[in-house]
């Protein structure tokens, strides 16, 4: 039974931990999308306007 709550606790742990780090993840990558998104539009808007 001991062995079985080490597991579980482990488990537990590291589910912990990989939600974390895919939080973090996921709010650089949302945050390099919206860069490239308004790079774009500036790019756009640039082209559009002054060529």
């Amino acid at each position: 039974m001991s062995d079985q709550f080490v597991f579980y606790a482990l488990a537990l742990l590291a589910l912990i931990i990989v939600v974390l780090v895919v939080k973090k993840v996921t709010s650089c990558m949302i945050k390099l999308v919206v860069f490239l998104v308004l790079l774009a539009v500036l790019g756009f808007v640039y082209y559009s306007y002054f060529m």
